[in-house]
């Protein structure tokens, strides 16, 4: 019952190189959705089915409040009482004080001043 102790070892190297071949294969087929994502292609086809609501959901909630009342940055509630809706867009698409602008594509930026403007 002599075993060569070699065997073991001879089968995970074949069972490396055959998964390396097999991981190799595999990123180059998804090298053009890399490059469109590294573009920003998937980002701006994501954002431009989001409603306003999406948009404060994944960038402005932080600072402002699920429920809008505010917390780092101002309360949103009553904003349009406050602000036009040109004013809205322009601290959307610019920043204000400790906010940055580009939060919101500026595509959607009257949307999503309008929407902000309605908020009671």
């Amino acid at each position: 019952m002599n075993r060569n102790p070699l065997i073991p070892f001879a089968l995970i190297m074949v069972m490396g190189i055959g998964l390396i071949f097999f991981l190799s294969v595999k990123g180059l087929g998804d090298m053009k959705e890399v490059a469109k994502e590294k573009e920003g292609g998937a980002k701006t086809e994501e954002t431009a089915a989001a409603g306003p609501e999406d948009i404060y959901k994944k960038s402005c909630v932080a600072c402002h409040g699920a429920n809008y009342e505010g917390g780092v940055g101002p309360a949103l509630k009553g904003i349009g009482d406050r602000l036009s809706v040109d004013q809205i867009k322009d601290v959307l698409v610019n920043g204000r004080g400790s906010m940055p602008g580009g939060l919101v594509p500026a595509d959607q930026a009257e949307e999503m001043a309008k929407w902000l403007a309605e908020l009671k």
